[in-house]
């Protein structure tokens, strides 16, 4: 296991400091304010921590209501809304300064046998065909290298293999607003931290890493690594459909069916490599052009 996951499993490992109460610690992101994907993964060990083991996660729904201060703690508080029979409701508010930041539903599902059929998975390289993302990014010359080492620093718990060329890579002109990607964790999980619910919880995190740059793609911008949008996720759900481990490569494939008012909607679906649909999502963010540039978007030549 490297040393940047063994990070950000300390990082999810949240302290319980009273019954249904929970306190996470954040660090700096790219942009200044807490990731995302943080906040969403660390409410999820909160809820997962007051349901049974045998109840998976199956769907969440949030929404972002405040940047968050990665310098100070989070305050996770955890309303057991149902237990019943098969299915458990879990609410979790995220409080920084006195005020929330962040609030997720989550439910939780027994077991069962039932239905089966699945969307195909679509055609995708071999992910040890492709770059690593951190090799894309230091090929960059256009990025500031200060963002590189943010970018490289905040992923590097993440082996993250884009497809085609990120939006900040290649931007200027329209594209499909369309976006593959392969991830995994950057090392193998064992021993005690090896359970259900963490590779849900490291799923939910890496989910809100590239939602959006298909939204991007389809406007030929760049993105926040070379500032020609500003913006920030709005809400997300996700629904969790068959088992899978983070450890091992799954395919992220993204597109945007539309934008308009400042917001664009990013929707997805996860698959593990041998072609098993694991988890559908999608997210609405602000994507704002800045004043200065209007709506023609720089180029990256």
């Amino acid at each position: 296991m490297s040393q940047a996951l063994q990070d950000l499993l300390d990082l999810l490992d949240l302290e319980q400091i009273e019954e249904n109460i929970f306190r996470g610690r954040s660090r700096s992101a790219v942009v200044p304010r807490v990731f995302g994907g943080q906040v969403a993964a660390q409410a999820l060990v909160a809820a997962g921590r007051t349901v049974p083991e045998d109840r998976p996660a199956h769907s969440l729904h949030a929404y972002f209501l405040r940047p968050g201060d990665p310098g100070a703690p989070i305050v996770y508080t955890v309303d057991r809304i149902r237990d019943g029979r098969s299915f458990t409701t879990r609410r979790v508010v995220a409080v920084q300064h006195g005020k929330p930041i962040f609030h997720l539903s989550a439910s939780f599902q027994v077991y069962e046998d039932g239905l089966d059929h699945q969307e195909p998975m679509p055609a995708s390289p071999d992910p040890a065909t492709l770059p690593t993302g951190e090799e894309r990014l230091r090929g960059y010359g256009h990025i500031d290298p200060a963002v590189v080492e943010k970018f490289a620093e905040a992923r590097a718990a993440v082996d993250l293999r884009y497809v085609e060329e990120p939006p900040y890579g290649k931007f200027g002109e329209p594209r499909e607003p369309h976006s593959q990607v392969w991830f995994r964790t950057n090392g193998k999980l064992g021993g005690a931290v090896d359970q259900p619910l963490l590779h849900i919880v490291l799923a939910t995190y890496v989910s809100d890493m590239t939602l959006l740059d298909s939204v991007l793609l389809a406007h030929g911008r760049g993105g926040w690594a070379v500032g020609d949008v500003v913006g920030a996720s709005l809400d997300h759900a996700m629904w969790f459909h068959r088992p899978f481990r983070a450890d091992e490569w799954l395919l992220y494939d993204q597109e945007s069916p539309s934008a308009y008012g400042g917001r664009g909607l990013g929707q997805a679906r996860i698959y593990t490599q041998d072609g098993r649909l694991a988890i559908s999502v999608i997210q609405e963010g602000v994507v704002r052009v800045p004043r200065d540039q209007g709506a023609q978007a720089p180029s990256s030549s």
